[in-house]
């Protein structure tokens, strides 16, 4: 890599790019009592600096020393092992031993995806704990963990999208050959992984980079969560490459199968080429023949990064993330079909274009869907829990904490069969009974920053009362986090037990009768009608000439507007009162074959 340091024959090359300052020195920690004199690092030009130390190896601590004596880790760290304001590690990538030269992850189409926190996965919170757990992972039929966010960020506790070290694991998941061993593992069990990673903005604390290279940030984007990172201004080369090469770093050294872009809107560049572009041609380059699952979370529709090949390869990135498909949610928790109420007819044709056109962004600034490629469905991943969907409540409820046993099954099986490609929140499979809040661990002014910010938002959503703040869950507060650790101890209750079982079924009849008439799919397939508010039918043409059909009561009463079934039923959920009524929360789906 260009930036960070690398194990030579003969000693440690380190690198740092500070064009801000007039020197720089570099801290060695002595293995002894007494700690060795800054050495002073060459400047190499254009704001490098350079050093290649004999006394430094694989292990060795150390620290860069601006010229007012600050000492800084490393922004291209490989570990922390005491945390985002403590020394660097050098790591040696070299070191570990992999085992999965055969590995080869399934085509896209096949995939099942299954997002999980490292920290509350297990009670353990670490990386050799959640590698413990992939037997269970392996025989719910998920193909692909997507990994929350683990860059290093401050204090012992966070979601992950704060972090503040792109390069570095978070040391309290463990080393970095704890996260390979991970990846290696779930390789042995035919699971591939996603990391998930940050490019729009880093987190409020631990970050030391604006003191030596301020281009880092951009002078006139600004994000959400505070200023962006400056992809098209005057030094932004420096900060292209620091990024891409973030996300090579990932697909070497860690042999992860893709990246899931965090809110890629905010990845705002007005260059002739886009940051996009550029991450996903050198991260295809460096995979080579493993040709990455490369996903995108982005609030605007984006069929020119999706779009199929005609031998159905992607152009660019694999998927986006299909926040439409939400509307789901809001169905199974009121059970409202009342056809006056325009809003209700309204959020049942907008989940219709969800389920077969995938995420259809409309409005000011967003090209309507007309003027948008056709990409097929498996261009879209979609869920009814994430870490947003469940994080973002007060409580941090799960679904099937506030809506029925029936309507969480409906709208289940709808996503899980969907010909788009599902992701399902860890603890979903067997309606974990804990919930998953929002958690952070942040210092001084900044901590009650974050307390008050998390009341405030709430009440502006419309989610909290003012006289109610003080029942919003600490984010600070350590019960906080170790309440959304996930109770294992739940799959031996019988509720529990059965609905994992459930899940299990329904993914095997997703892999067994439906993925296999998904991969040659290149354009939009699909198409919908609005029977009823909460009432819809859908219907895909597939591979070979088959049909996927879709008929959906998503009420609490029954509905009379469905034809009979027109070709074998792949999989009913609630109930067929005669041949064309279904009964409350009934989803029907059939496969017409050729």
């Amino acid at each position: 890599m260009r930036f960070g340091c690398e194990v030579q024959p003969g000693g440690v090359r380190f690198r740092l790019f500070a064009p801000a300052v007039s020197g720089v020195s570099i801290a060695l920690e002595g293995e002894g009592e007494e700690e060795p004199e800054p050495l002073a690092m060459q400047a190499r030009g254009d704001g490098w600096f350079e050093l290649l130390s004999e006394a430094a190896h694989a292990g060795t601590r150390y620290r860069f020393v601006l010229p007012d004596g600050s000492r800084v880790p490393d922004p291209a760290s490989r570990f922390q092992p005491v945390g985002v304001h403590g020394p660097s590690e050098v790591v040696d990538p070299a070191a570990f031993e992999w085992t999965d030269g055969a590995w080869r992850r399934r085509p896209w189409a096949e995939a099942v995806l299954y997002e999980l926190h490292v920290g509350a996965f297990t009670p353990e919170g670490t990386f050799r704990a959640a590698a413990e757990r992939l037997d269970h992972v392996a025989s719910l039929g998920v193909t692909c963990i997507e990994l929350m966010c683990i860059a290093a960020f401050a204090g012992q506790r966070s979601w992950g999208y704060d972090g503040v070290l792109l390069f570095a694991p978070d040391a309290t998941y463990g080393r970095p050959e704890d996260l390979k061993a991970f990846v290696d593992a779930a390789h042995a069990h035919g699971i591939a992984v996603v990391m998930d990673v940050v490019y729009n903005h880093f987190g409020p604390e631990g970050n030391y980079l604006a003191r030596y290279f301020p281009q880092i940030f951009s002078a006139k984007h600004k994000t959400a969560w505070g200023a962006g990172l400056n992809f098209d201004g005057p030094g932004s080369g420096e900060v292209r490459e620091f990024v891409v090469e973030n996300a090579v770093y990932w697909t070497e050294e860690f042999h992860v199968d893709g990246l899931r872009l965090d809110a890629s809107h905010a990845m705002i560049d007005e260059s002739p080429r886009h940051i996009l572009d550029e991450i996903a041609e050198r991260v295809r380059a460096a995979a080579g023949e493993r040709n990455m699952y490369l996903i995108l979370e982005n609030e605007q529709t984006i069929g020119r990064l999706l779009t199929r090949r005609k031998d159905g390869s992607e152009a660019a990135y694999t998927a986006q993330w299909n926040h439409a498909i939400d509307h789901l949610l809001g169905l199974a928790m009121s059970g409202e079909c009342d056809p006056p109420k325009e809003y209700v007819r309204q959020g049942t044709e907008e989940l219709g274009k969800a389920l077969a056109d995938g995420f259809v962004a409309e409005g000011p600034g967003r090209a309507p869907a007309a003027a948008e490629v056709r990409v097929p469905p498996t261009a879209y991943v979609s869920f009814i829990q994430t870490h947003d969907l469940v994080g973002n409540r007060v409580f941090g409820e799960r679904i099937h904490q506030l809506a029925s046993r029936e309507a969480v099954r409906a709208i289940a099986a709808i996503y899980l069969l969907l010909p788009q490609v599902p992701m399902l929140f860890m603890g979903e499979e067997w309606a974990a009974g804990t919930p998953f809040p929002f958690f952070c661990d942040y210092g001084g002014d900044l901590a009650e920053k974050v307390r008050r910010g998390r009341r405030e938002q709430l009440i502006k959503t419309g989610q909290l009362e003012e006289d109610d703040a003080r029942a919003v869950p600490d984010p600070q507060a350590e019960w906080t986090f170790r309440s959304a650790k996930l109770a294992w101890g739940e799959l031996a209750e019988q509720e529990h037990a059965a609905q994992l079982e459930w899940y299990r079924k329904i993914v095997g009849v997703r892999h067994e009768r439906l993925a296999p008439l998904l991969g040659g799919l290149t354009q939009g397939c699909g198409r919908y009608r609005v029977l009823q508010p909460g009432r819809l039918a859908a219907a895909w043409e597939l591979d070979g000439g088959s049909r996927l059909v879709l008929d959906a009561n998503l009420c609490d009463r029954p509905s009379a507007e469905f034809g009979p079934a027109s070709a074998p039923v792949l999989w009913l959920e609630g109930s067929e009162l005669d041949r064309t009524t279904l009964g409350p929360w009934t989803v029907r789906w059939l496969l017409e074959s050729q």
